[in-house]
């Protein structure tokens, strides 16, 4: 068993991942910009069926600030990089995502590769994938890479311009530092507190009846503790070294698609979720006041599809299918109590 970094301990995917670490036996540290937090994220853990004790500890270190990490990574021997900016809104300006982003995977890299780490697991996204790209048929993979000659939202880009980061950093200045990437589509399933994704904000604004209708959006659907799965695997298999792997349950949905499963699945509480799709003119017309709404507007009635062959022939990786996912994620936020306020969400 390892010691084992996990940045980004007190997000959504962070929380499922330290709980698979500590299920398989490994000594877990985490990163988190506050100490504060230690309280909160261990809240979570005990929520996931875990009580860590003294086999968890926790670092302060900032993806903008160069303090705490070599401490953090000291006698480490993998390290998951899972924090990244992850924005309700769009930003003022793009670099307020963009920075944070490729500077903080070059910081995690750079004391990983000083401390004699062996392999870095990159949690990347879709988002360096499957951009900026005119209609197409084929499935995503991991050969594409999102197009940045086009316009893409400003989260899209910082995930792209990181990922492509990490890998010049390997290739220049690596010294021997094993890298892995892995790439999720939209990241649902159970909530362990308040502290969760935007696709969950999605799911729970549905919930609520808080959209009047879904636009004509397509995007992948993946389990959180399918997502952590994946890194542990990447984390150690062989033939992981130097690879990407898209982490989609299965086919891309609709919006609207998404919807129907809330509506037939859960009962009561699905009553509020929209019963329509939006026209596109109406979301244009819309998008002219909502900043956030125009991002998503390239994409609007763009069908997308993405494959997880890869993960699954390299990997062994057997994920939950996509409605699952959705189902475990309302049944989550309705056994917290999650529907009934809106706290702020963190990445």
């Amino acid at each position: 068993m390892g010691t084992i970094l996990v940045t980004g301990g007190s997000g959504f995917i962070g929380s499922h991942t330290i709980l698979q670490l500590l299920a398989a036996g490994h000594t877990v540290r985490t990163t988190v910009r506050s100490l504060k937090r230690e309280g909160e994220v261990r809240a979570m853990l005990r929520t996931g069926g875990a009580e860590p004790g003294e086999r968890l500890s926790f670092f302060a270190a900032d993806l903008e600030r160069d303090a705490g990490w070599a401490e953090a990574v000291a006698g480490c021997d993998y390290v998951l990089h899972l924090a990244s900016p992850f924005p309700s809104g769009a930003p003022k300006h793009e670099d307020e995502l963009i920075v944070p982003a490729r500077e903080g995977a070059l910081r995690v890299l750079r004391a990983a590769r000083d401390a004699g780490v062996r392999r870095v697991v990159l949690t990347s996204s879709f988002a360096a994938m499957g951009y900026g790209h005119s209609k197409r048929t084929t499935p995503f993979t991991e050969a594409d890479w999102t197009n940045l000659e086009v316009r893409v939202p400003a989260y899209v880009k910082s995930k792209t311009l990181a990922e492509r980061a990490a890998w010049d950093f390997i290739a220049r200045e690596g010294r021997g530092l094993e890298l892995v990437a892995v790439n999720p589509v939209a990241v649902f399933g159970p909530v362990l507190g308040p502290d969760f994704s935007s696709s969950i904000q999605l799911l729970k604004q549905m919930l609520l009846g808080a959209m009047p209708g879904c636009p004509r959006l397509y995007f992948g659907v993946v389990d959180v503790r399918d997502v952590a799965d994946l890194h542990l695997r990447a984390m150690t298999h062989p033939a992981a070294v130097g690879e990407r792997f898209l982490a989609a349950a299965g086919d891309f949905m609709s919006m609207f698609e998404i919807a129907e499963v809330l509506k037939r699945r859960m009962g009561e509480a699905g009553r509020k979720v929209p019963a329509r799709q939006l026209p596109d003119w109406l979301v244009r017309t819309t998008a002219l006041f909502s900043p956030a709404l125009r991002q998503v507007l390239p994409e609007l009635g763009k069908v997308k599809n993405g494959s997880n062959d890869k993960a699954r022939r390299v990997l062994g990786w057997a994920p939950r299918p996509n409605e699952e996912a959705i189902v475990a994620t309302a049944e989550s936020l309705l056994r917290l109590g999650l529907l009934k306020s809106n706290p702020e969400k963190t990445a």
